[in-house]
């Protein structure tokens, strides 16, 4: 596995918004994609899945799943302002 810390941190909002999460490397998202997310079927959300599985495998670069990561979290509207 490559280094796979991202370069920016992102805080994400959870449970109606009385949690909140930072989210700075592929593993911690998937984490959360996986057990949290509000809304699995969106087209972000599958290709943050892939992004994220695939930069835990080396195959995909940690900027590619960390920006993949911010949009799907962008669509749902997780992301905190």
């Amino acid at each position: 596995m490559q280094n796979d810390l991202w370069e920016a941190t992102y805080e994400i909002s959870l449970d109606c918004g009385d949690h909140f999460k930072r989210v700075g490397n592929s593993r911690e998202a998937l984490e959360v994609l996986m057990t949290r997310w509000p809304q699995p079927a969106g087209k972000n959300f599958k290709v943050a899945k892939k992004a994220c599985l695939g930069a835990l495998r080396g195959k995909v670069s940690a900027v590619v799943a960390a920006q993949a990561f911010l949009n799907a979290a962008k669509e749902v509207g997780l992301l905190r302002p």
